[in-house]
């Protein structure tokens, strides 16, 4: 029995330890690029992510949704391979990076009010008034005079309207923020732009677009804002906002091609491109580039060049799934200027 139970331990030890070697081999064999930051475009990563692994199996790629704000902390803290933002970094920011910066436009979406609000009968169409107010906690209820001065034939209830925003630092709300100062003085010279803001004190929090487009779902009565491709998959109602010449216009893959379109010639040589109230008779107000945050130079060769491998499909067929997902396809001016920025990424052995 004693020699069964040794030839026993000998084989489990010997197994043991091919496992590991085999565990150690294939470590050795992929190369793990890891990345933090947007929930907005998180969704469409993590489907570039998943093809692109077919393209180059020998590639890991790591991708925490953490927000655009925890994203840029930790590319600066150079905690991870790239970041990922739907604000562009600030001169402060790029200055204190330790390896340089090369910000990437790789795709572009909208942000959505999205809203529950059952028995209807009507899609809701606000003004730029209106919804500035109504984020500002000024609009209390959904059948305030100013909601039905655009919705006459809409059933509104007389019920509190429940705000659901977001806690933490986040571009999308640097998205929403920054076309609000543009829009509205009265929004400029109180909340402000940023990624976070003050939002009143009744407001629901959440993380992340996921997290404020659950709270959505869920309570009746409220309206929150959050990435076009969220509201998309949950089927949330999302309002008709006004834009800058004076048109109801609602979120879609064409409504989204079209903005950038007609405003194309405002993207500046850095590629830190806001729109904060686009020009055009079918544009859409609330839309924004998101960017992949690059080191200027990678002392790791084999990390950079595979970085430039990955963002240059992504910039080619990577933009086949926008679409489909809720984001805008990038324009081929804009796609070849990314590409130009990419090209500033270097690597050394």
């Amino acid at each position: 029995m004693k020699l069964h139970i040794g030839v026993v331990n000998a084989i489990l030890a010997i197994a043991s330890f091919a496992a590991s070697t085999v565990q150690a081999q294939s470590n050795m064999d992929s190369l793990v690029l890891n990345g933090a930051g947007a929930t907005f475009p998180a969704p469409l990563y993590k489907t570039w992510i998943a093809a692109y692994h077919k393209v180059e199996p020998g590639t890991l790629i790591k991708y925490a949704e953490v927000g655009s704000g925890e994203g840029v902390k930790r590319f600066l803290a150079n905690t991870v391979d790239f970041g990922a933002s739907d604000a562009a970094m600030t001169d402060a920011q790029i200055a204190s990076a330790q390896h340089g910066v090369v910000m990437v436009p790789v795709t572009a979406g909208m942000v959505a009010l999205a809203y529950n609000l059952p028995g209807l009968n009507g899609l809701l169409k606000l003004n730029r008034n209106t919804y500035a107010a109504l984020l500002m906690g000024k609009i209390t209820r959904w059948n305030d005079a100013r909601i039905q001065a655009t919705n006459p034939g809409l059933n509104l209830p007389d019920r509190e309207i429940l705000l659901a925003v977001r806690q933490d630092s986040s571009g999308t709300t640097f998205v929403l923020s920054n076309h609000l100062s543009a829009a509205s003085p009265e929004w400029r010279d109180g909340p402000g732009t940023g990624n976070l803001v003050r939002w009143p004190r009744n407001a629901m929090f959440a993380r992340g677009n996921e997290g404020v487009s659950a709270l959505v779902q869920r309570s009746v009565g409220s309206i929150g804002y959050v990435e076009y491709n969220f509201a998309k998959r949950l089927d949330l109602k999302v309002a008709h906002l006004e834009n800058k010449e004076g048109h109801f216009v609602a979120p879609s893959e064409r409504i989204g091609v079209a903005t950038l379109a007609a405003n194309i010639g405002r993207i500046p040589a850095d590629m830190r491109a806001y729109i904060p109230d686009p020009a055009g008779t079918d544009s859409y107000p609330l839309i924004s580039f998101t960017w992949l945050l690059l080191k200027e130079h990678y002392s790791d060769k084999s990390k950079g060049e595979a970085l430039k491998r990955l963002i240059t499909w992504s910039l080619q067929e990577g933009q086949n799934f926008s679409g489909e997902l809720g984001y805008i396809r990038l324009p081929t001016e804009v796609a070849k200027r990314s590409n130009e920025a990419l090209a500033r990424v270097y690597t050394s052995p």
